[in-house]
């Protein structure tokens, strides 16, 4: 799971805190020895005490003075990296695109001629619908249900939606093999809710889809668009009711049904699922892993129900959403105006060039990623990165074998997961090939489409063949990280190691209370809700007592209600069921890193340095890297459909539960940070 929200993607002094005045500013007392702090003391708000909001205590200045940027639907550490990321990306880029001596098929000819093409508003303007004429006409052709088998094949091989999802991945109870998988789809709307709730905020999204809807219909042609986006709007609601919610969605068993071609026929009569998998060159595939097997029975019966000129409309409509961008203005801007002014709440569209290279990134990624480590990335980080790790990882060893719940059974099973852990830095030990992929400097939606289905045949190839254990999730200049059940392993790309969450000229504490407690946060991913029921091969199998099971689920429980308590936003309380995953990552993460911080002093007292001492510095390493405001739009939708919790609440809700943090700040009853001790989690 990845360390941040949306694409997406990824812890003493005995009495430290007496030292504190009554404001909650540290006394000034001299250091033992001078190193960088490592804190942005500018962005602190002290006229809060960090015994009642240490987020505020930390973040308030910065809170107060920042703006949401008119393209942005939030602002924070997180994006103020990837804005950095993205100006590195444009210098390479927009070099590329220059250059003069671009070998054909080369990865400077693609990255170059990619961009060129999304840059070329005039060609684009001119070309108008006429790059979709094929898959337009493909779609109208279609003269009876049963060609809808290949017609979603062919769709979803390009990158359009379709009332399920397809795709190839490792097979979760047999980890050392690649198998297909099938899933809940189809809808335009971010979520369930907003189709079924009748809340006025959800009401007017539904309002704003039947116009982009009827939009998008009435510049393709479509003789009756507003009568037509009422019955997409009806398919896809009926689609709606039916889909799991998010929290079940989290739920490795339930979501791995395992049938064979003939069963899954059973599923659904009337879909030639046979004909499916050949069309979508997938026949290699052992079995299918069906994620909502109900779904997929009231799914077939909606087809059945919903007549076959509906059904065309709807698949135009979901073909032209999908390459909105690279069509002509009309398509673009109708795009803009629902998916980002209305469900995010942005003033502006983002600047062309900005798009054009995220177009790069999601076509080229790690062609993109090697230019971007050549120029941005150094050895030493790496080295160091790998030294906090291996601390980390001895701290949950050690962490294991302190639980006072767990039996001896269960933590020599624990050990043998932790042991069996990869880890990967920086930048894939193995670069992507690109070679077939073509790339044209005056075709933006071929472009497109070519990548689109690159990408699929990579992913359709890989049945049958041994796992490929080089492969990453994440390009290097992805701002986050992520833990893999099934590969069993944790990742951190290049992008990530900067201030504020690594700083090689900080001191250890802060660098550990941040990086640290990203580290803690992907090894607790192994551990959490769901990533504790793989093991370490990484197959989905249960290694737990069940004494053991009962435990931890009982402090999964009071961790649940203790998320569940916070509403960010009048009436929408944290979902504490699906940010489970999250916010044990975040609290033993922080638990972990500081074990591990307390490990490398050796013994020795860290030094004070500004007035901080080490425990305080960790603590605010922590509380610093998750400062971010929000657009009310985009905190909605992220409560009803992220499982990260919004930052505030992964600095206080995480800290409230650390008695180090008690220590180190001097919390006592009264003060608004203060939970009672049996009430208190501690899971790893």
């Amino acid at each position: 799971m990845n360390l941040s929200s949306a694409m997406r993607r990824p812890w003493l002094l005995g009495a430290v805190g007496v030292g504190l005045l009554a404001n909650g500013l540290p006394a000034q007392t001299p250091t033992a020895q001078q190193r960088a702090l490592g804190v942005e003391t500018r962005n602190f708000d002290t006229s809060v005490r960090p015994q009642d909001d240490f987020y505020r205590y930390v973040n308030g200045g910065w809170l107060k003075n920042t703006q949401i940027p008119a393209d942005r639907s939030s602002y924070g550490s997180f994006i103020e990296l990837r804005d950095k990321s993205e100006a590195a990306l444009r210098t390479i880029i927009e070099e590329a695109a220059a250059s003069p001596v671009k070998r054909p098929g080369s990865d400077l000819q693609k990255v170059g001629d990619f961009y060129l093409s999304y840059m070329d508003t005039a060609r684009i303007e001119a070309a108008g619908m006429e790059p979709l004429r094929k898959e337009l006409k493909q779609i109208s052709a279609l003269s009876n249900k049963r060609e809808l088998t290949e017609l979603f094949a062919d769709l979803q091989q390009i990158g359009v939606q379709t009332p399920f999802s397809f795709f190839i991945g490792q097979d979760q109870k047999q980890a050392d093999r690649y198998i297909a998988y099938v899933s809940q789809s189809g809808l335009g709307l971010p979520d369930r809710d907003y189709y079924l709730k009748q809340e006025p905020k959800l009401m007017e999204a539904r309002t704003a889809y039947l116009r982009y809807i009827e939009t998008l219909l009435r510049q393709a042609g479509e003789k009756d668009p507003a009568g037509a986006a009422k019955a997409i709007l009806a398919l896809e609601t009926s689609l709606a009711e039916k889909h799991w919610d998010r929290a079940k969605n989290r739920d490795r068993e339930l979501t791995y049904n395992r049938k064979s071609v003939a069963e899954l026929e059973a599923l659904t009569p009337g879909f030639a699922w046979a004909k499916f998998l050949d069309a979508s060159n997938a026949t290699k595939t052992p079995a299918v892993v069906v994620r909502q097997p109900d779904y997929l029975q009231a799914m077939n019966r909606t087809l059945q129900q919903t007549p076959l000129p509906v059904l065309k409309q709807y698949l135009t409509f979901k073909l032209l959403d999908s390459y909105a961008p690279v069509l002509s203005r009309p398509f673009a801007e109708a795009q803009f105006a629902f998916r980002g002014r209305t469900l995010q709440g942005l003033q502006e569209q983002r600047p062309r060039w900005k798009r054009g290279v995220g177009a790069v990134e999601g076509a080229l990624g790690e062609v993109a990623g090697r230019m971007y480590v050549e120029r941005h990335f150094q050895a030493e980080q790496k080295a160091r990165m790998q030294t906090l790790v291996d601390n980390l990882v001895a701290a949950f060893r050690e962490g294991i074998n302190e639980l006072e719940w767990m039996s001896p059974e269960t933590k020599a099973q624990a050990q043998a997961k932790l042991a069996g852990f990869n880890v990967k830095i920086g930048y894939p030990d193995k670069w992507r090939e690109y070679a077939k992929l073509e790339v044209r400097p005056d075709d933006a939606v071929g472009n497109a489409k070519r990548a689109n289905e690159f990408g699929y045949r990579r992913m359709v190839d890989r049945l049958g063949k041994p796992i490929d254990r080089t492969e990453w999730g994440m390009t290097p200049q992805t701002v986050n990280a992520y833990y893999s059940s099934t590969m069993n392993e944790i990742v951190f790309p290049a992008a990530i190691l900067q201030p504020p969450f690594f700083d090689p000229n900080a001191d250890d504490a802060v660098n550990y209370g941040a990086i640290g407690a990203v580290i803690g946060h992907e090894i607790s991913h192994g551990f959490d809700d769901q990533g504790r029921r793989s093991d370490a091969s990484g197959n989905l199998r249960d290694w737990w007592t069940t004494a053991d099971n009962q435990a931890f689920q009982q402090r999964a429980n009071a961790l649940v209600a203790q998320y569940g308590a916070y509403s960010p936003l009048e009436g929408l309380n944290i979902n504490g069921q699906l940010t489970l995953g999250e916010n044990i990552g975040d609290l033993s993460g922080l638990a972990v890193a500081y074990k591990a911080y307390k490990r490398s002093l050796g013994g020795k007292p860290a030094p004070v340095i500004n007035g901080f001492t080490g425990d305080q510095r960790f603590f605010l390493g922590w509380g610093q890297i998750w400062r971010g405001v929000y657009r009310e739009a985009a905190l909605r939708q992220q409560l009803m459909t992220d499982s990260h919790s919004p930052g505030e609440y992964r600095v206080n809700a995480v800290l409230r539960n650390m008695p180090e943090f008690y220590a180190a700040f001097g919390v006592k009853p009264g003060d608004k940070m203060y939970l009672p001790p049996g009430n208190r989690v501690k899971i790893w």
